[in-house]
C-alpha cells in the first residue's frame, strides 16, 4: 500500500505511509528464537524461600556456576543489512503460471468478487482486461456512485457524470494513503454519553458549520457518535491551489475538546507543511491546542496555510527549500498537483463519453 516508501517514524520500525510494522521481532534473532520475558512457574523458587541445608545451597550454586561456564555463546550475524536490502532492492515479480488468471471460470470470479469491498473490487479490475469486463458487467454505475457517496460524501460533481467508475478511480488515485482511506470506513467507536460535554460541543459546532459555514469550507460527521469527520477545503484564490477541492479526514478523540482532533489530508497536495502521507504540520493541533479552538477554526487555519506556507519548520523540507529558493517552480508543481488530484469535478476524465456534455 505504501508503494515502497519507508521513512522516519520517531525511531519506530513503522512504515510512514501505510503504518505497518516492518520488523515484528528482534532482527538479530532467528524466527521464534529467544523470549524477552518468561513467567516463573509456581513450583520455582520465588526468591523468598531459603535452601533446605547448607550443603544443598553450595551444591546448587556450584552446579549453576558450571552451567554458566560450559554454556556456549553463539553470535548471530547482523540481519539488519539483509532486511534493509529486502526493503530497498526491488524483488522479482511473482511467477504466475501462464494462463492461470484467464482460466478461472467467471462463475467463481463472481462469487469471489461479491465478498470484496469497493477498493478491493477496483483493484481486482486492474489485474487484467477479462476481470475488468466481468466487474463492469456485474457493477452498475449506480453502485460506483454509492461507493463514492460513502468514501467521499462531500464530493459534488459540477457536470453530468456518465462514468462513475472513472470518477471513483481518479478519487482513489488522488488519495495519499489507501490504508487511511480504508480505515475511515472500518473505525468502530464505543457508545458515548448523550449529554456529555463533548457531544454538546460537537452538536453546537456542527449546527454552526451547517448554518453559517466559512467560505470554501465544509465538514460532516461520518458516524452517529461524531468521532470521524470528513471536511473539504476549496483552494484559496491567488494561490497555486485555486480551483481545487481538497478533502480531509478528522478523527475526534473521546476527550475532545480537551484534546485536539487528528487532521489528515486524503487528497494529495504539494505543500511544505503537509507531508506526503497527508499529515498537517499545524502547531495549534499538536502543541498549542486551546479550548477556544473549534473544528471550524482549525479548518480556517489550514486554509490560510495554503496561502502562506510556513517554511521555517516543514513537514517536507525539500518542498520548503523549493518554495524559498525557487518559488515560481514551486507554484508550477503545486498547480500541476492541484489539477491532477484535486479537480476531478472540473476536469473531465479521459474515458468519459463526451456525447451530450
Amino acid at each position: 500500500m505504501c508503494n515502497g516508501f519507508f521513512g522516519k517514524n520517531y525511531g519506530q520500525p513503522v512504515c510512514s505511509t501505510c503504518h505497518l510494522f516492518l520488523f515484528s521481532v528482534d532482527i538479530n534473532k532467528e524466527d521464534g528464537e529467544g523470549e524477552v520475558y518468561t513467567e516463573k512457574a509456581d513450583s520455582d523458587d520465588s526468591g523468598n524461600e531459603e535452601p533446605v541445608g547448607e550443603a544443598d545451597f553450595y551444591a546448587s550454586s556450584a552446579a549453576e556456576g558450571a552451567s554458566r561456564v560450559t554454556k556456549h555463546v553463539v553470535h548471530k550475524t547482523d540481519r539488519l543489512a539483509e532486511r534493509i536490502s529486502n526493503l530497498t532492492i526491488p524483488r522479482e515479480r511473482d511467477q504466475v503460471p501462464e494462463g492461470l488468471v484467464d482460466s478461472l471460470p467467471p462463475e467463481v470470479l463472481l462469487v469471489v468478487f461479491r465478498y470484496l469491498d469497493d477498493i478491493s473490487k477496483w483493484t481486482a479490475g486492474q489485474v487484467c482486461q477479462r476481470w475488468r469486463q466481468i466487474l463492469d458487467a456485474e457493477m452498475s454505475q449506480s453502485k460506483w456512485k454509492h461507493f463514492i457517496s460513502l468514501r467521499w460524501p462531500l464530493f459534488q460533481p459540477q457536470y453530468k457524470v456518465h462514468c462513475w467508475r472513472a470518477i471513483y478511480s481518479e478519487l482513489l488515485r488522488s488519495s495519499p494513503c489507501r490504508y487511511c482511506l480504508e480505515s475511515m470506513m472500518l473505525q468502530s467507536t464505543p457508545p458515548i454519553e448523550e449529554n456529555s460535554w463533548r457531544h454538546r460541543r460537537l452538536r453546537s459546532e456542527l449546527k454552526t458549520l451547517k448554518s453559517d459555514p466559512p467560505e470554501g469550507i465544509q465538514a460532516t460527521p461520518l458516524d452517529r457518535h461524531c468521532c470521524h469527520w470528513q471536511a473539504s477545503i476549496t483552494g484559496p484564490q491567488g494561490s497555486p491551489y485555486e480551483g481545487g477541492l481538497f478533502l480531509l479526514y478528522l478523527q475526534i478523540p473521546h476527550s475532545y475538546p480537551m484534546r485536539p482532533p487528528k487532521v489528515r489530508f486524503i487528497t494529495k497536495i504539494f505543500h511544505p507543511n503537509i507531508s506526503r502521507h497527508g499529515d498537517v504540520g499545524l502547531d495549534s493541533i499538536h502543541h498549542n491546542w486551546s479550548l477556544a479552538l473549534t473544528i471550524s477554526k482549525v479548518l480556517i487555519s489550514i486554509q490560510s496555510l495554503l496561502t502562506d506556507p510556513y517554511c521555517h519548520v516543514c513537514m517536507e523540507p525539500k518542498i520548503g527549500a523549493l518554495h524559498q529558493l525557487a518559488k515560481p517552480e514551486f507554484e508550477r508543481i503545486a498547480r500541476l498537483w492541484t489539477w491532477k488530484y484535486a479537480m476531478h469535478d472540473y476536469v473531465m476524465p479521459t474515458d468519459v463519453d463526451l456525447n451530450g456534455v
